[in-house]
């Protein structure tokens, strides 16, 4: 659980890193790795509270 969390962090984080170059620099392609980073956040953040939902349905049958 904290694994997850500390990922999701970095990952969030690094994504604002990488807007805030984007704005410092104007150039678009930090604009498109910081988006990549959030869509790439989400699928992760999205299979962990999968798997957390996977678990407690296989305890439940």
């Amino acid at each position: 659980m904290v694994i997850a969390r500390l990922l999701i962090g970095l990952l969030l984080f690094a994504a604002i890193v990488c807007f805030a170059f984007s704005i410092a620099t104007g150039q678009v392609h930090w604009r498109r790795r910081g988006i990549v980073i959030v869509k790439w956040t989400l699928v992760a953040g999205l299979a962990f509270f999968g798997v957390l939902i996977l678990e407690r349905l296989a305890l439940l049958l």
